[in-house]
């Protein structure tokens, strides 16, 4: 009897102890983030957020969340290859960077299938699909309002033109020459910083007038400095570039500077260039006087609300609740919006 008394005691501690190694399983959580490509600048400044509040997020609520990230290179067949390995290893979250706008519903599809709750962020899913992949799926969108950026680009235009119209106009034409370099096909935020910068300029009073073609080049630096280099070889009289991203405004830099243009040096001369993204090439660049402005996408805050939601979602079973100060939802019911800020000068 005195064994089985001393036994007792022992196999109640035995089950307390498993209890609690189960509680704190349940309190660490493996989230995985698929990347639409590890060397987009503004992207990166997501993912090292995402990194870096995935700790202190996690210390705040007193959870561990174990991220690990997949980058697809841009490349959708790659990112569903990933997906596909990652369903195997059964995670508990998965933070999407779409690599083609248009493509989510293979995704959603997979993971749905496996129970696996999900986000979206950066790249909205296409008009066409978002229905489909962020609000019939029952996830959710962490991004931008999409004219918003294009929209301040206008803005810092007519700014710098109604206090100094000659120092836009060059030729002193009356009209403003420019060109538009867009991100990518069917991208809705580059479709609407595309659409509004010009909208918003010219419904302001700067007097513009497109000399080419929208010029897509896909986010990409050397893709824009390319294009740049035989857009500005046909069309010496442009004035202005707005660029969808400060990847792309860069590239153009370089291929004006090619010609002597944008160089930064006193007497040099130079067309306006405007960016979006903020990232440190384009404050740099900025600062030396080579570029004009950008617009400011905090990489940063898209990073925190990346994991808090996700956080929110894994302990609660709600994307928003007890967070709707810090992350209201979206007129369109189905996203939360990070606002842009204008950068036209750099200390």
């Amino acid at each position: 009897m005195k064994k089985i008394s001393l036994l007792a005691p022992m196999m109640i501690a035995a089950v307390g102890l498993t209890s609690l190694t189960a509680m704190a399983e349940e309190q660490s959580y493996d989230v995985r983030a698929l990347i639409w490509k590890y060397d987009d600048t503004y992207g990166s400044s997501v993912r090292q957020a995402m990194e870096k509040y995935a700790k202190e997020v996690g210390d705040e609520l007193g959870i561990k969340i174990n991220l690990t990230m997949y980058d697809a290179a841009d490349d959708m067949s790659k990112q569903v290859e990933q997906a596909n390995q990652i369903v195997g290893e059964d995670p508990d979250f998965v933070i999407i960077n779409l690599a083609e706008v248009a493509s989510g519903q293979t995704l959603v599809d997979l993971f749905k299938e496996n129970d696996i709750p999900f986000l979206f962020y950066n790249k909205e899913p296409s008009e066409e699909t978002v229905q489909s992949v962020v609000v019939d799926s029952g996830s959710i969108f962490i991004g931008t309002t999409p004219r918003e950026a294009g929209d301040m680009q206008g803005e810092i235009l007519y700014d710098l033109y109604s206090a100094d119209p000659a120092s836009i106009d060059l030729n002193g034409d009356g009209i403003v020459q420019f060109v538009e370099f867009e991100g990518e096909p069917n991208n809705p935020e580059a479709i609407a910083r595309t659409q509004y910068s010009e909208e918003t300029a010219k419904a302001l009073g700067v007097p513009l007038e497109m000399v080419s073609e929208i010029i897509v080049a896909n986010w990409d630096t050397t893709q824009a400095n390319d294009k740049m280099l035989a857009t500005w070889s046909a069309h010496p009289e442009i004035e202005v570039v707005f660029a969808n991203n400060d990847d792309m405004a860069i590239g153009v830099i370089a291929a004006l500077n090619q010609s002597g243009y944008n160089t930064g040096n006193e007497g040099d001369p130079a067309i306006t260039v405007i960016g979006v993204d903020a990232t440190d090439a384009a404050f740099e660049a900025i600062k030396a006087g080579k570029m004009t402005a950008t617009v400011q996408q905090d990489g940063d805050a898209m990073g925190k609300a990346n994991i808090r939601i996700a956080a929110n979602y894994l302990m609660n079973g709600t994307w928003l609740e007890g967070l709707e100060e810090d992350y209201p939802l979206a007129a369109d019911g189905y996203s939360v919006r990070i606002p842009y800020a204008k950068i036209t000068d750099v200390e």
